[in-house]
């Protein structure tokens, strides 16, 4: 099966119970190589537990999850493992090494050995530093990259965080609410890097934005109940009615 015309991840069947409440409820999802796509709905819907059981922090009771050309299940990885398949995932807050400049938090990531101390003993290839400003520039921190990450704004520890994912080049990011929080300057920018990123790879945005997801101008799918409720367009899924009744009319 050639990549560009098959899927880069399939879930399918896929249930997880926790003390008697079902979070994930027969669970099918699938996108494909370069993909952007927004997973919306309300709390409870289970949108963290399923980017916890792609990501190997959860693992389900029954269903398959299937990644790759050469069609191999993430259920039996560790986590680590998944993410050096070429799985990122970007929490809701970022977590940046905030004593360390721009640059060696990239540089860390490259490595994936991010302990700032192995980082002080490692001396970077040229190809390592090539990559590192090619990734600054993605992201939009190519100025900033000697400062230290704790004087970034919000929205470029954000953007710094998805660098840093970057540098592992991953084939698929996983996002958290990547709007939360950013100013409307930043939040354009945010738009752009991941339209951007979406056109190598497979981006997964959790959001709670409506007016985010809009611009992302991207197919939805909306979680209820740990099932798949609608997907389609933005447009298409707020007309159906039980959107509306479970997610849009609270």
């Amino acid at each position: 099966m050639s990549r560009a015309k098959g899927m880069l991840l399939e879930v399918s069947g896929v249930s997880v119970t926790f003390d008697g409440f079902r979070a994930i409820n027969n669970l099918s999802f699938q996108i494909g190589p370069a993909e952007m796509r927004a997973v919306i709905g309300p709390n409870g819907a289970g949108k963290t537990t399923f980017m916890d059981i792609v990501t190997g922090k959860t693992k389900p009771d029954e269903g398959r999850v299937i990644w790759g050309d050469t069609s191999v299940s993430l259920l039996g990885m560790s986590e680590a493992r998944i993410a050096q398949a070429g799985v990122g995932r970007k929490f809701q807050r970022p977590t940046v090494f905030e004593d360390q400049s721009v640059r060696d938090n990239l540089l860390m990531a490259l490595k994936n050995d991010r302990s700032p101390f192995a980082v002080l003993f490692w001396k970077p290839a040229a190809a390592d530093v090539a990559r590192v400003e090619e990734v600054a520039a993605t992201i939009g921190l190519s100025d900033e990259l000697n400062r230290k990450s704790g004087e970034l704004s919000h929205g470029q520890k954000q953007w710094l965080e998805i660098g840093m994912l970057l540098a592992q080049d991953p084939q698929l990011l996983l996002v958290d609410e990547p709007a939360a929080g950013m100013t409307p300057a930043e939040r354009e920018h945010t738009t752009d890097l991941l339209k951007q990123l979406a056109e190598k790879h497979a981006v997964v945005v959790v959001e709670h934005d409506m007016e985010f997801v809009r611009r992302l101008d991207c197919r939805v799918t909306v979680l209820h109940e740990g099932s798949v409720l609608a997907e389609g367009s933005l447009d298409h899924v707020t007309k159906n009615q039980e959107v509306i009744d479970v997610y849009l009319g609270r």
